[in-house]
Formats: structure tokens, sequence, C-alpha cells
């Protein structure tokens, strides 16, 4: 099992609380059958907790008490899972549209005994109509001028979606500030989470969107 380093332990002991023990068996699917089955490469096995887990875990601070939220392209979880371990009253649903991928969500999800998770195996475009959401998440999924019309129809005219990106985040908002107008997003920011538990903060685009 890889082992926390002192400053992710008490990064982890921050966002999950009495909920620390969840995470650690989720990262304990990751290392094993996330890598077995082809979900998470064997290389980042060292930065589970930093890279992935905790990266993903932060953007929880961005999101509004009991939100029903829609992880579009959920893959190991990321950061579908780690929002529903840090956050019980979150509703997540997971969108994940390769099956062997959803087998492994289900499996785990069993396993942790996460009871405010849905998992649907679908492509987000198709998952339209079936999804009620004020938050859409997603990460590594594409870029914001791909992502966004993949995304945004599923706030239905009003939330916010949460893309997790890195130091290309500003130049992307430039090409997609279009799509993203024409999509119903009325403000478009790169903000930052965990600035003050991470010594690399988690980079978000968030893009906000009501019907005008």
């Amino acid at each position: 099992m890889v082992e926390l380093t002192e400053v992710e332990l008490a990064a982890a002991e921050r966002i999950f609380g009495d909920r620390l023990d969840l995470a650690k068996r989720y990262v304990e699917h990751l290392e094993t059958s996330g890598i077995e089955r082809g979900l998470i490469g064997p290389r980042e096995v060292p930065r589970l907790w930093s890279r992935h887990v905790l990266n993903c875990a932060v953007v929880a601070e961005l999101i509004a008490p009991n939100a029903h939220v829609a992880d579009v392209g959920s893959g190991a979880g990321l950061p579908g899972l780690c929002l529903a371990i840090a956050r019980p009253d979150l509703e997540l649903t997971l969108i994940e549209p390769l099956e062997r991928r959803v087998a492994w969500l289900e499996e785990v999800v069993m396993d942790l005994k996460l009871n405010n998770v849905e998992i649907i195996r679908s492509r987000a475009e198709a998952a339209l109509g079936k999804v009620e959401c004020s938050v859409v998440t997603a990460r590594a999924v594409s870029a914001l001028n791909t992502l966004a019309p993949l995304t945004i129809p599923l706030l239905d005219g009003h939330g916010e979606l949460l893309a997790i990106k890195g130091r290309s985040a500003a130049e992307e908002i430039e090409k997609a500030a279009k799509i993203i107008r024409k999509l119903g997003g009325v403000s478009t920011e790169v903000v930052t989470a965990g600035a003050d538990i991470l010594d690399e903060p988690t980079t978000v685009v968030r893009v906000k969107v009501a019907r005008r």
C-alpha cells in the first residue's frame, strides 16, 4: 500500500476528516485493481495521493452544500469518487461510457458503501434529460472548447461547470469563449482550490451558466 508522506497525511486529514479511512481504501483500489485493469498507469502509484486524490478532493470547497454533481468521464473516479468521499452531503452522478470502467466504479462504490453515488454508463451527450444537476465536473476529458458542449447542456440552463485544468487554463478559456457564451455561460474564470492545504493548489476553470 502506498504510504502518505507527512504533508499528504496532514492535507488528507483536513480534507476527509473522519472519512479518511474510506479515502485510503479507495486508493488501495486504485493501486491494485485500478492498475490491473488499466484505469491508472503504474507510474502514477507514488503520486496517487498528491497528484490525483488530493488534487481532486479539494475541488469540494468550490461546491455548495447538498448540491447534485454530475461528473463527466469519471474513469477511475477522479474527481467524482473523491468528492463523494470528502462530501457525503453531495449527490454524485458518475457518467462514464466505457463498460470496464463502469464495472470497476460499481465495485468500488459497493465496497466503500457510498450511498450518495449513482453510476450511468453513457456518453455525456446521451445523458441529457437523464441527469439533474447544479454542478458538472470534469478532469482530463478534453480541451475546454470540446468539453463545454459535452458538459454545459447537462446543467439545463442553470448551474456551473468546474473543469480541473493545468497551466493552459487561460489559453483554453480564450479559445472556448465563443462556444461557452453560446451555451449560456455568463462568466468564466480560473480559480484555485486547496491553496491553504496543498503545496500546489488545483487549477479549476469555473463557468457559471444562466438562462438569459
